[in-house]
């Protein structure tokens, strides 16, 4: 319960916190029964098909301005997250969406990922940006719908997609740590093949967008060699590339 707990320590409290527990035993239910939960926090309890109906049934439950989709397990950074975001908000009131920087292993290495989101460069996909970094007022839901089920893994960048000319801001910090095991990761392929269908989608046929395909690939090929991909991976990191 480490996501629940980075939430709780928040030195400003969230205006509610949904969880969409769509698994079918009790032990979620059980371990709040028995220890207890903030009174902002609410949990529903159903089935769901899969990570893009379970983001538009909290979406469709919340009542708050500004909404953040954080995976189970994954972690707000620190206690001031909530506190800066909101400051951002409060400064202006035609910011529609923020991301920021985050932790993640790669390599069996922790780095610092995350850069400013460009329209421009939509045929890289999501590049450093993460979901769970996003912040996003519940009004662009209305204007431009909620995430495509048919997606598997790349509806977050479907949805990126669509609000990519609204106006939004890059915080130079650290909003988010995403724990290890993702499903982005353990179906890499699949996870390219979806961005591309998004890029397609709205661009239409990109060779930036192939040959970008083709240089994740040929790098992921490389980091799954024994010993020497982890060895490159380091070096990069030395150099202060892991958010090329």
């Amino acid at each position: 319960m480490n996501t629940c707990k980075s939430v709780d320590e928040q030195v400003v409290n969230p205006f509610e916190h949904l969880i969409i527990n769509g698994s079918t035993n009790d032990e979620i239910k059980n371990y709040f029964d028995h220890f207890g939960t903030a009174t902002f926090r609410k949990i529903f309890t159903e089935k769901d098909n899969g990570i893009a109906d379970a983001f538009n049934k909290g979406i469709q439950k919340s009542t708050g301005d500004i909404i953040l989709l954080l995976n189970s397990g994954d972690l707000l950074y620190d206690k001031n997250v909530i506190r800066i975001v909101l400051e951002k908000f409060d400064a202006d009131e035609n910011l529609m969406w923020l991301h920021g920087k985050y932790r993640c292993q790669r390599s069996g290495i922790w780095v610092t990922l995350g850069k400013p989101f460009e329209a421009k460069k939509l045929y890289r996909g999501m590049r450093s940006l993460s979901h769970q970094t996003m912040y996003v007022r519940k009004e662009l839901y209305d204007k431009y719908g909620l995430y495509d089920n048919s997606f598997k893994i790349a509806m977050d960048f479907d949805f990126v997609a669509r609000i990519r000319n609204e106006k939004f801001v890059f915080l130079d910090e650290i909003l988010a740590i995403n724990v290890p095991g993702g499903i982005s990761s353990e179906k890499y392929d699949l996870s390219l093949k979806e961005g591309s269908l998004v890029v397609n989608k709205y661009l239409g046929f990109s060779w930036k967008n192939k040959l970008w395909t083709l240089r994740l690939k040929t790098l992921k090929t490389i980091q799954n060699i024994p010993f020497l991909g982890k060895l490159l991976y380091r070096v990069k990191v030395g150099l202060g590339l892991a958010n090329a």
